[in-house]
């Protein structure tokens, strides 16, 4: 009897284990926090410059418009969720309106953020390769599982808004006159003009074309009105005296090329940018915004206005910069030296193949700086390892160092300074690029970001 009951009883027992076993199957696993609500943000940065790098046949100009888009798509997915934000419908050049949640229904807004980025990556880099696109199929579907432990219908519901607001920006963009404008890089039919001062195509040249890269690309709509309608900046009358203003500027080039300093090597290469290695300048931009965020640890509202508010200063610098270029055709001082200081002269970085006045990369470096300085205040502590890493330039016997900056002017007047140790702008390009960028930048901070009720004294 003892044996049998002994037997029912582990029996029993085994039975318990069994349906203790199977209980705890039927529980759904909780998951492992992979991601924070910034880190989503971040991490769609991270592979807006991953697809930049990597996708063929970019440049400068349509990077700088599709951070733009990437960057203002990112905020109005989410913005409606900040009650203290507000909608950059009906501020932008164009965006009249735009997709609104529906009146009382529950979103989850970081599900939102990454169907956005992951619709407006798809779309406005098409042409990139389809490893890429697996990339961000993966980001957004891992995303997506941290995240999707809510009902149904809020995933459903939020990631559907995160496509439409992705997809209405998307039509906007194919309007702006840059729309695929990877398709003609170059354009062959310009003729540089052949007065004194005039632009030629370098023979020791950054590109693999002669021909002028984006011509038209001033024409495009900017994303700020206001930045449209900026006045033309005024560039010095041409003149070989050696007397004059204008040959100063070109002499300061070619005595500072006899003299730089292994740090003036090293500032020229780390802010060169150049796409076929790089995420391009506008993109070390957007970089540069990362960085801060970490650092700041912001929260996912404050990450999405400061990606929008990089990505439009970016965009609109290299649309009026372009457009001042073209107008002026300025020459390189590789074309003014050799034929009025040295014929022999050399510039330590190869010329990129466009004009020059005024410079790019100090125009979209101020308009930057601007509204970063208006988001966190003027000083920052950060270091720059955007090309840590990278192989040393044999060449120009130049290793890839990181960069420690305490303020975000600093910055920018480092990426200017460092065309003029490549020997490839002139003060004054750099000077006014400065300049002018301040002011688009400064136009792009004085769109309704925060809604009036909730604005302090200081901030009117």
């Amino acid at each position: 009897m003892r044996v049998i009951m002994r037997t029912l009883f582990r029996s029993s027992l085994l039975v318990m284990i069994i349906m203790m076993v199977i209980a705890a199957a039927c529980v759904r696993p909780k998951k492992s926090k992979v991601f924070s609500d910034q880190d989503v943000a971040n991490a769609w940065a991270d592979m807006a410059l991953y697809i930049t790098k990597f996708t063929p046949a970019n440049s400068p100009t349509f990077a700088s418009r599709c951070f733009g888009y990437i960057g203002v798509t990112m905020y109005e997915s989410i913005v409606h969720g900040f009650p203290d934000h507000t909608s950059l419908a009906g501020q932008l050049n164009g965006l009249d309106t735009l997709p609104k949640p529906q009146s009382g229904a529950d979103y989850n807004w970081i599900i939102s953020l990454n169907a956005g980025q992951a619709e407006i990556l798809r779309k406005i880099y098409i042409q990139t390769s389809d490893a890429n696109k697996h990339r961000i199929d993966s980001l957004e579907a891992l995303v997506l599982d941290q995240f999707s432990s809510v009902d149904e219908s809020v995933v459903d519901r939020s990631t559907q808004y995160g496509k439409s607001v992705a997809k209405t920006i998307f039509e906007w963009s194919k309007s702006d006159g840059g729309h695929r404008g990877y398709l003609q890089n170059f354009d062959k039919s310009i003729v540089p003009p052949t007065t004194p001062g005039a632009w030629e195509p370098p023979l020791y040249g950054q590109s693999f074309s002669h021909y002028p890269l984006h011509p038209h690309w001033g024409d495009n709509r900017t994303f700020v009105k206001f930045n449209a309608e900026l006045p033309t900046p005024k560039i010095m009358a041409y003149n070989k005296d050696s007397t004059s203003d204008y040959y100063n500027q070109f002499e300061q080039v070619y005595k500072k090329s006899q003299s730089l300093t292994q740090q003036e090597k090293e500032t020229a290469l780390w802010w060169g940018d150049d796409p076929s290695d790089t995420f391009t300048p506008p993109g070390h931009s957007y970089y540069l915004g990362t960085l801060v965020l970490r650092k700041q640890n912001s929260d996912v509202i404050k990450c999405a206005e400061t990606y929008a508010r990089i990505g439009i200063a970016v965009a609109d610098a290299f649309i009026n910069c372009w457009k001042w270029k073209y107008q002026f055709f300025s020459e390189r001082p590789s074309s003014y030296i050799s034929k009025n200081i040295d014929e022999r002269w050399q510039s330590f970085w190869p010329d990129p193949p466009f004009p020059a006045f005024p410079s790019g990369h100090a125009t979209q470096a101020a308009a930057v700086a601007t509204v970063m300085i208006d988001l966190f205040g003027a000083e920052v502590e950060i270091a720059d390892s955007a090309h840590w890493g990278r192989n040393r330039d044999e060449l120009r016997d130049v290793d890839f160092k990181p960069r420690k900056f305490t303020s975000f002017w600093q910055i920018a007047e480092e990426t200017a300074n460092s065309r003029f140790y490549g020997g490839i702008h002139s003060p004054q390009d750099n000077d006014v690029g400065l300049v002018e960028g301040s002011r688009m930048g400064r136009n792009v901070n004085q769109l309704k970001w925060i809604r009036k009720e909730n604005l302090t004294a200081a901030d009117e």
